[in-house]
């Protein structure tokens, strides 16, 4: 797929590590620029001196409301046009819901969810106005499985799924596609916070996968011909079983 994003600029929120910088690698090895946004801005320096000039760094909270409303501008500004934004930033919580503090699950909701709703209402405006555009979503398989050890995060994924479908129906007819890419487990921070027995368990038996596979299907769903949406993707360790 070498070269099949060149002229092409792309963003990814939460860049600076996991399934984020991945896709940033892949776009850029594809031909792309991609501004990569996260909130970590030595994380995103030290990403961006390695990618080379094709990584452009954008600083954003995207829990601040008001710096989330500055996305579309601030890409804008920097690159002049958007043909793919990916949608990645995101968090994690596990385990039973009586033990979940809630101010983390308004965290993570905002994250999950709202953020990804406003941060689409905020780029598709320009994307209609071209013409075209992709917009991609990194979900999860909790997203079309009761994971009963994730009922917070698993509820945040399903909220993502009707959202991507309801979506990318709205907005063909301007030339935008719409998709998610819905992973099992990933060797990345989220795996920070599963139960640890559950942790254990997926690595003894090889049940995780690497951000870079995950990456290698995003690449593959967007480069697709124009007329061919791949709307969502799962993408599994094979000794995963649910």
């Amino acid at each position: 797929m070498a070269n099949e994003l060149t002229g092409k600029v792309a963003a990814v929120t939460g860049a600076a590590s996991g399934i984020g910088l991945a896709s940033v690698r892949a776009m850029i090895a594809s031909g792309a620029r991609v501004v990569m946004i996260d909130r970590d801005a030595t994380a995103l320096a030290e990403a961006c001196e390695q990618l080379g000039d094709a990584a452009i760094p954008l600083v954003i909270d995207l829990l601040d409301p008001q710096d989330c409303k500055t996305l579309s501008s601030q890409i804008l500004e920097k690159v002049g046009q958007l043909d793919i934004f990916h949608a990645n930033a995101g968090s994690y919580i596990g385990g039973d819901l009586l033990d979940t503090d809630p101010d983390a699950i308004d965290r993570m909701v905002s994250l999950n969810v709202s953020v990804v709703m406003k941060n689409v209402h905020n780029i598709l405006p320009h994307m209609i106005e071209r013409g075209t555009g992709d917009i991609m979503v990194t979900s999860s398989v909790a997203g079309h499985f009761p994971v009963p050890w994730e009922p917070v995060y698993a509820s945040s994924k399903w909220a993502m799924t009707s959202f991507v479908q309801t979506v990318r129906r709205q907005v063909l007819k301007h030339g935008i596609r719409v998709a998610s890419v819905s992973p099992g487990p990933v060797n990345s921070a989220l795996l920070a916070d599963w139960p640890e027995d559950n942790l254990r368990k997926a690595k003894e038996s090889g049940s995780i996968i690497e951000p870079a596979e995950v990456a290698d299907a995003i690449l593959y769903m967007l480069t697709r011909p124009r007329h061919v949406t791949i709307r969502d993707m799962v993408v599994l360790p094979s000794n995963f079983d649910l």
